[in-house]
């Protein structure tokens, strides 16, 4: 039983790496010959899928069937968008079974076999009452996967409230699960120090995520492939470095005028950012720098594949998939100097201190003049990246 509440709540909007990986196990899982089902948690309760109605939701997450019109008990849902109320009312009309949070034991015991195991990969849904009626109503095994602490690691660059959120569902899970699943070496590292050590810790175990080479898709339009650019991909958040970024640009531009490479940021504005917000609002819209809000994975990997690099001046990561996909796609990276980058990626990255600003202009000035390693990344053998059978071939095994 796969958790998919937080796709839900997030129907409409484009998918970030952490909403990727809960596809990912909703396609990989419906290939699997055990029964499959789907729960999410729902502003009226809890909705249970399974078969044919778990297929129609399936085909609307991942695009290929529009959402339906939003019920009359979605008005009951008035904070939510109109499409995550369409995406709720949907659920209904699909459901195998739905209740209230009461009733949650009583539908999981008349509905899941013996021996179930419980996957949640997206840290929502993760309450006292979700696990404790997995546990000890349904009997099931819980496996939850940890993308990162860097609310704890990193408090400053959270929203209020976060981090103290954040380490109460830690808590939980520490408590409630079976298995903590970890993206990488360094998540695994991070979460057991965070852990209180004089509590029971159910085991840890590493899968790193699969990465598909991206498909490569058309340049948007005023894009000149033939011009030197960079890309700079993700949300547009205090803890991703593109304040960095737009220092390094101002040096370039004062440097070499009408000739400085363009940068393409690409990703949608998140929080905490003004500062940089007020910036890249003033910015001429013919300038050096220029931002893409939305744009589809296709146009995304065909920017990637254009460019002169990619850059990823992030502070913390807990995987980090922009390089690795670069890295896929043969294209030159630089990267702060990052523990799970260098983990999963090695020496192909030129690397820089997230706070350096002279070394990412060097950096960024050697790959123009083709001066650096990255530049030849075609020439030294295509990078391979995790793929998503090895990391369900780990993570099936224990669950």
């Amino acid at each position: 039983m796969l958790d998919i509440t937080r796709l839900i709540s997030r129907a409409g909007r484009m998918p970030t790496g952490v909403d990727r990986v809960e596809l990912a196990y909703l396609r990989h899982l419906a290939t699997c010959p055990e029964p499959l089902f789907a729960i999410a948690r729902t502003t009226l309760g809890y909705v249970l899928l399974q078969g044919d109605g778990l297929a129609e939701i399936t085909a609307r997450l991942t695009g290929k069937v529009p959402w339906g019109v939003a019920d009359g008990l979605s008005k009951l849902a008035r904070r939510k968008t109109e499409t995550v109320r369409q995406a709720e009312s949907d659920l209904r009309r699909n459901a195998l079974d739905r209740c209230r949070p009461r009733g949650l034991g009583d539908m999981l015991v008349r509905h899941l076999p013996e021996g179930a195991a419980y996957l949640n990969t997206g840290h929502s849904n993760l309450s006292e009452r979700m696990l404790w009626t997995l546990r000890h109503r349904a009997k099931a095994r819980i496996a939850v996967l940890i993308h990162d602490t860097i609310p704890l690691d990193f408090p400053r660059f959270q929203r209020p409230g976060t981090p103290e959120k954040f380490r109460r569902m830690l808590k939980r899970v520490q408590v409630g699960a079976d298995l903590i699943i970890c993206n990488s070496h360094h998540t695994k590292a991070r979460i057991l120090h965070h852990l209180q050590t004089r509590r029971k810790t159910p085991p840890l175990i590493v899968a790193h995520l699969g990465v598909n080479v991206p498909v490569v898709g058309v340049l948007p339009k005023g894009t000149e492939p033939d011009a030197p650019y960079f890309v700079v991909l993700g949300t547009v958040e205090p803890r991703k470095g593109h304040d960095l970024l737009l220092d390094v640009w101002q040096d370039l531009e004062e440097e070499y005028g009408s000739n400085t490479p363009r940068l393409l940021i690409v990703g949608r504005r998140g929080w905490n950012n003004k500062t940089v917000f007020d910036r890249l609002d003033s910015m001429p819209k013919d300038g050096p720098v220029r931002a893409y809000s939305e744009a589809e994975d296709g146009v995304v990997a065909a920017l990637i594949k254009g460019s002169t690099g990619l850059l990823f001046p992030s502070r913390a990561e807990g995987f980090g998939l922009p390089p690795v996909e670069a890295a896929a796609l043969g294209v030159p990276v630089v990267s702060s100097d990052l523990p799970v980058v260098r983990e999963v990626l090695g020496d192909i990255p030129v690397y820089a201190s997230p706070t350096e600003r002279y070394q990412w202009k060097q950096s960024i000035e050697s790959l123009i003049n083709g001066r650096t390693k990255g530049s030849s990344l075609n020439e030294i053998g295509a990078f391979i990246p995790p793929t998503w059978d090895e990391h369900f071939n780990i993570v099936l095994r224990f669950t």
